[in-house]
């Protein structure tokens, strides 16, 4: 089951169309879906979990924690609304394309893809276009 939370002020357009594009993704990626919770934030708030469970001192717009057990997918993915703001503006892209793409990044690293290599995050790219271009 996919949920949404919010811990700032930010109102999801399409929760429900979302969602199924969400299953979808992790269907195509040839996972199951279990529960996930997204938690959209604020910098303070993201920070504070960046800082306490990751010991990273940097801002961030999105940290995920993945429960998975095998290819059923589990965990919770926080994603900093100010950061994704921020990110469209200097990639000069909407910010509804930006959190999308934020969005299924999550979901992508749960199906095993990695970002850390220079080859890995060009796959990690497509990955997040090809998933991109599915949601109408």
């Amino acid at each position: 089951m996919i949920s949404f939370n919010f811990e700032t002020e930010f109102n999801l357009h399409n929760s429900e169309a979302l969602g199924e594009w969400i299953s979808e993704t992790i269907q195509s990626e040839g996972c199951e879906e279990g529960d996930i919770n997204y938690v959209f934030c604020d910098d303070e708030y993201l920070h504070k979990l960046n800082v306490e469970f990751l010991k990273h001192d940097t801002l961030t717009d999105i940290i995920s924690f993945d429960y998975s057990v095998g290819k059923e997918l589990h965990g919770d993915i926080f994603i900093s609304i100010e950061r994704v703001e921020e990110n469209a503006q200097e990639l000069g892209v909407i910010f509804h394309t930006e959190i999308h793409r934020v969005m299924i990044h999550g979901i992508l690293h749960y199906c095993g893809y990695k970002d850390k290599e220079e080859k890995d995050k060009m796959q990690m790219r497509q990955k997040e276009d090809f998933y991109l271009s599915k949601l109408t």
